[in-house]
């Protein structure tokens, strides 16, 4: 399988004169090949690593791990020079591209178009792609034969979006250059995101431009993750901010600031170049457990990316679901359920999440349709709490009928 780059939109010219230069040979005309030099047919090693590419293609991480385990080489390929690893880059697999960083990719590898992985994944605006590739000490700044770096791909084949926006800060937040001139149009990163009136795109190259460095980077990310502005956090990480830097108080990171003001763009951005999302602060919480308190789907998907460990506890003992539950946040349940935790885990206070849902939610709508999605996903309704009642049993003392009549009772 293979797919072909948006870039090639932009050097149509290269298949006109290769359809001229095919016409130009009629069949007849064309040699036949001897067999001394018909193409040696595949070996068991090229049939392991094709498959391996297949896998990337479909994204099949156990049948790539397998693979692997067996000797497919992540490097290897076919003859459009697609490789699992450059297949994983352009196609923003995330985790099988750890994959195959574990696994030895070379990640300065280059693709068909002289292209390396960053450039494809900025193509494609696969930001947290960009942000692994960064962390690995890829090339920043390669040119491929078509004169572009990652930031020229990012705004000449992107668009004005979240998921580009990310792209581009990243690019700049990791020291990539972004004011050097492309090699067909003679245009710079600002100049393409002008011409195609990108104003978002064009607002963060601006900044970049006439920001500055900060004098100190490590306040200034702290200050930046509080007020939501992605853009002073780009240039601060790009000054050398410590993307764990602790604030004196509260021991807090700047993504725990993030997710606790509910900065989602800049909490991107921090997962995107690797910041911890179990890192602990001051009472023992961290910040993917306390997306459950504050209830927003948008940043627990941000998160998501930085492979939070779920079984991590809150300070109370209990996972994200157990605060959610009790906040009512409905929204929030219903994405978390989709997710490897463990529904009926008890808090130190001895609550499940359906528990909280019923004796803390109220009763009301988000209550019930917390209590549904829980026991739905697999949740179990008759764990007692620490007084030996179960939830049916909270619901009828409380008085809530339709939970009650949710619960079976």
């Amino acid at each position: 399988m293979h797919r072909t780059p948006r870039r090639v939109l932009a050097v149509t010219g290269l298949a006109i004169v290769a359809a001229s230069v095919l016409a130009a040979c009629s069949p007849a005309a064309a040699p036949k090949p001897s067999p001394s030099s018909a193409a040696p047919a595949p070996n068991a090693q090229d049939r392991l690593d094709a498959r391996l590419r297949d896998a990337a293609w479909q994204d099949d991480i156990a049948a790539a791990t397998e693979l692997i385990a067996q000797g497919a080489d992540v490097n290897a390929k076919d003859d459009t020079a697609q490789s699992a690893y450059l297949v994983a880059t352009s196609e923003g697999h995330l985790e099988l591209l750890r994959l195959a960083l574990a696994h030895g990719a070379e990640v300065d590898d280059k693709d068909s178009w002289n292209g390396t992985g960053l450039i494809r994944a900025a193509e494609r605006g696969h930001g947290y792609i960009v942000g692994q590739l960064l962390q690995t000490g890829i090339d920043r700044d390669h040119v491929n034969r078509i004169g572009y770096q990652a930031i020229h791909e990012a705004v000449i084949f992107g668009q004005d979006s979240e998921t580009y926006h990310l792209t581009v800060r990243a690019l700049i937040a990791g020291g990539a250059e972004f004011d050097r001139r492309s090699g067909n149009e003679g245009s710079t990163p600002l100049q393409m995101a002008e011409q195609r009136g990108f104003d978002g795109t064009r607002s963060i190259l601006e900044a970049a431009r006439d920001g500055g460095i900060p004098s100190n980077p490590d306040v200034a990310l702290l200050a930046a993750a509080d007020a939501g502005d992605a853009d002073a956090a780009m240039l601060a990480i790009r000054a050398g901010a410590d993307l764990e830097t602790r604030d004196a108080e509260l021991q807090r990171t700047p993504l725990m600031h993030a997710v606790m003001a509910d900065r989602v763009e800049v909490a991107q951005l921090l997962v995107a170049l690797g910041a911890d999302p179990d890192a602990y602060d001051y009472r023992r919480d961290t910040p993917w457990v306390m997306t459950g308190v504050t209830g927003s789907v948008p940043m627990l998907d941000a998160l998501l990316p930085g492979q939070p460990d779920l079984t991590i506890p809150n300070r109370r003992g209990g996972t994200p679901a157990n605060p959610a539950a009790e906040r009512g946040h409905a929204d929030y349940i219903d994405r978390i359920v989709q997710l490897d935790i463990d529904l009926n885990h008890v808090n130190t206070n001895g609550w499940t999440a359906v528990q909280e849902a019923v004796v803390f939610g109220g009763g009301g709508n988000n209550a019930q349709r917390i209590v549904k999605a829980l026991i739905a996903a697999g949740a179990d309704p008759d764990i007692k709490d620490a007084k030996g009642r179960t939830a049916l049993d909270n619901a009828r003392r409380l008085g809530f009928g339709e939970l009650v009549a949710i619960l079976g009772g």
